[in-house]
């Protein structure tokens, strides 16, 4: 079952501002999510804190996806970028 992604303005914004190497790899990384957010290769993690009901997986070692889960079948990308969008 594949997810269906939808992005906030703010995903959009962080998106366009990401170097295309690292675009790049969201990209693929966005294939394994929406069909397994869960698959090993993106380290997916529930957070705490001021952002508890958020999660975040990894594009590579220094940058990250926040998200949420919005219903059975529906993911909504917010944020993308270092561990300063968790501020």
């Amino acid at each position: 079952m594949a997810w269906a992604i939808l992005y906030a303005p703010e995903f959009k914004r962080d998106y366009k501002k990401l170097p295309r190497d690292l675009r790049t790899q969201l990209k693929l990384k966005g294939e394994v999510f929406q069909l397994n957010p869960f698959h090993p290769l993106l380290r997916t993690h529930k957070l705490a804190g001021k952002l508890k009901g958020f999660w975040s997986f990894s594009i590579d070692f220094r940058n990250r996806v926040l998200f949420e889960f919005l219903s059975n079948n529906e993911i909504l990308l917010l944020r993308a970028g270092d561990h300063s969008l968790y501020q």
